[in-house]
């Protein structure tokens, strides 16, 4: 099977590229490196370095079985900043990918956002997820798009970044252990968060090629969420609190079941057990 994944120099599509090379599958990956990193390359994959918001025909590349849309730019504070880079990258990249997809009846699979549930006009990110949804189902009622939608809740593990604006709470803490900074945690640290790890994040999405399974949204989350302030004590160090950050939900729970009913999933891997073989390994 000959894969496309956009983004596939990032976090997620990282982990993606190594199962699907360990399963023996051709894989292109096309990032630009806004957020993506050299350092991830997996030998065995084709890296393309161009921005999605600038491709109209992959075919350049080859005949794709299937296609993991990936490539966005994450993160919801630096999208109050960037209202016009998360559209454009997010939205009208995703419109290409949409069209090409369609015309070439290529299965694809989108990584959508559980910030969806928040309201769309929470922060500029989570618009652009949104509109990204939306065009993947209008692709689907009127074009013959075959697509299903995975939306991630918080997820970690290897690759995850760990500096700058666009890294995730797990990434950065790491990253303040090992220089031996405290933990910043904004606002009460009440908030919860839904963490699910990489691993099952990646067994989802092959699951849903593997079942065929067009035309769902799948919420892929641990289903068992922890405040904030849960998290830093596993990290068993010491925290400031700064003030609190705009946009952000107060709580992501993951309830939906769909992904255990269609694709037999369902995430195994826990928050604590990984902190704390980070700890014990760092």
């Amino acid at each position: 099977m000959k894969v496309l994944v956009t983004g596939g120099a990032g976090f997620v599509g990282t982990n993606l590229i190594k199962q699907l090379l360990k399963e023996g599958h051709s894989v292109v990956s096309i990032d630009n490196y806004y957020t993506g990193l050299k350092s991830n390359h997996q030998s065995g994959a084709q890296y393309i370095e161009f921005d999605i918001r600038n491709i109209d025909d992959y075919s350049a590349w080859g005949e794709f079985d299937i296609v993991y849309h990936l490539a966005a730019i994450a993160r919801i504070q630096p999208s109050f900043k960037q209202p016009y880079d998360y559209f454009t990258t997010n939205a009208n990249g995703t419109f290409k990918i949409a069209k090409y997809c369609s015309e070439k009846n290529i299965p694809l699979v989108f990584a959508g956002s559980s910030s969806h549930h928040s309201g769309k006009f929470k922060n500029p990110y989570t618009f652009s997820k949104n509109v990204s949804e939306e065009l993947i189902l209008l692709f689907q009622q009127h074009y013959g798009l075959k697509a299903s939608i995975a939306r991630f809740y918080n997820v970690y593990g290897p690759y995850h970044l760990k500096e700058g604006s666009y890294c995730t709470i797990i990434g950065k803490w790491e990253k303040c252990l090992e220089e031996q900074k405290p933990l910043i945690i904004y606002g009460t640290g009440e908030k919860r968060r839904d963490f699910t790890h990489i691993d099952d994040i990646v067994n989802a999405l092959l699951l849903i090629n593997e079942n065929q399974a067009w035309g769902h949204i799948f919420e892929l989350g641990r289903g068992k969420n922890y405040s904030i302030n849960e998290i830093a004590s596993m990290f068993q160090t010491n925290v400031i609190h700064e003030d609190d950050k705009p946009g952000e939900a107060q709580t992501t729970l993951c309830v939906d079941t769909l992904a255990k009913e269609v694709l037999g999933w369902k995430a195994k891997i826990n928050i604590e057990d990984y902190i704390s073989n980070y700890l014990n390994n760092k």
